[in-house]
């Protein structure tokens, strides 16, 4: 049974038991002692012996990220966006806490803060981060936390699926403004996104030995989901594609993505089509794909749709579509 008694104006509680070195610690509350006191002595009940403590007990939450983002965060194809947002986190309050005083109040008291500021998707990847950070520590680094405060805290609800299509003549609106820009390359991509449905970073990732214009076949060796796929072209795409190609560069498009990004939001600031975002128009290639008389299993071949990943793998020979008859239809 654990001890708490006042000592010099704070609570100690005492844990001892027979051939095993007895730990203590102060707390400014009675019922932070006895928390503490009643987590310690369940986990000697589990494992049979005392675990150490003080790894937790000095390590802060900022420390854990810092680790966290220069060790585990640069193996992960996300790798940029991870540290960028763990630097970001580093500079919240909560940070300073260390782990055996995180709590889930304090985690939703930040999730709380952050929904003041950021969307709920955001809130929801951070804590999703800050929970994996924790996990390897305990895991994998020899920190001793009795639970994961984070997978306690209610996540908030996130926002509904973009059903954003082109309307009317919104493309050749699109199309005109992107004509009369400084960017040579918008035009293209824009066209590309309609006929392939393929992702931003798919598109910027293209290279030619990949692109077969014989064929009609664009092969993506790695997608978001982790597997390959190949993505039939139309005529459309593949004049598109023809008109690109100068032999002077490995990929089809030598933009790097957050110039993309600035290039696109000019263009819809252009045209009034403020509401439009570039990601919409891989939403408007495969609502065509449906409309064209593609089933379901074809289109999640095509676009590597994730809630059809289990067909993304599938080889384009191998559907009830081919290359030529996606050119045909």
């Amino acid at each position: 049974m654990a001890t708490i008694r006042k000592l010099r104006g704070r609570w100690q509680a005492a844990v001892r038991r027979k051939g095993m070195q007895p730990r203590s610690k102060s707390f400014d509350s009675k019922s932070d002692a006895e928390r503490w006191a009643r987590s310690l002595e369940a986990e000697l009940d589990r494992n049979g012996a005392l675990p150490d403590m003080r790894p937790a007990e000095s390590m802060t939450l900022a420390q854990l990220l810092t680790r966290y983002r220069d060790e585990v965060s640069p193996t992960k194809r996300s790798a940029a966006t991870e540290i960028a947002r763990i630097n970001g986190i580093l500079r919240r309050p909560i940070c300073h806490r260390t782990m055996t005083l995180l709590s889930t109040a304090h985690l939703a008291a930040y999730r709380d803060e952050r929904l003041k500021a950021v969307a709920p998707a955001t809130v929801i990847r951070e804590l999703n981060t800050i929970s994996h950070a924790i996990d390897t520590a305990r895991r994998e680094w020899g920190i001793h936390i009795a639970t994961n405060p984070c997978k306690l805290v209610r996540r908030p609800s996130p926002p509904k699926g973009r059903t954003r299509r082109l309307e009317g003549n919104e493309e050749q609106i699109l199309l005109a403004a992107a004509d009369k820009g400084r960017v040579p390359y918008l035009r293209p991509l824009i066209e590309l996104a309609v006929e392939t449905g393929m992702r931003r970073g798919e598109l910027l990732s293209l290279r030619w030995e990949h692109v077969d214009l014989e064929r009609h076949v664009a092969h993506l060796p790695l997608t978001k989901n982790g597997s390959s796929r190949d993505v039939p072209l139309s005529k459309r795409a593949v004049e598109t594609l023809r008109s690109l190609r100068t032999g002077e560069s490995a990929t089809v498009f030598t933009a790097a993505p957050n110039a993309v990004r600035l290039a696109w939001e000019r263009l819809r600031r252009r045209v009034g089509l403020e509401d439009l975002h570039l990601h919409d128009l891989r939403h408007e290639a495969v609502s065509r794909l449906f409309e064209r008389g593609f089933n379901v299993v074809e289109v999640a071949s095509i676009s590597g749709t994730v809630s059809c990943a289990c067909f993304s793998a599938i080889p384009i020979s191998e559907l009830l579509i081919s290359p030529s008859v996606f050119v045909e239809r």
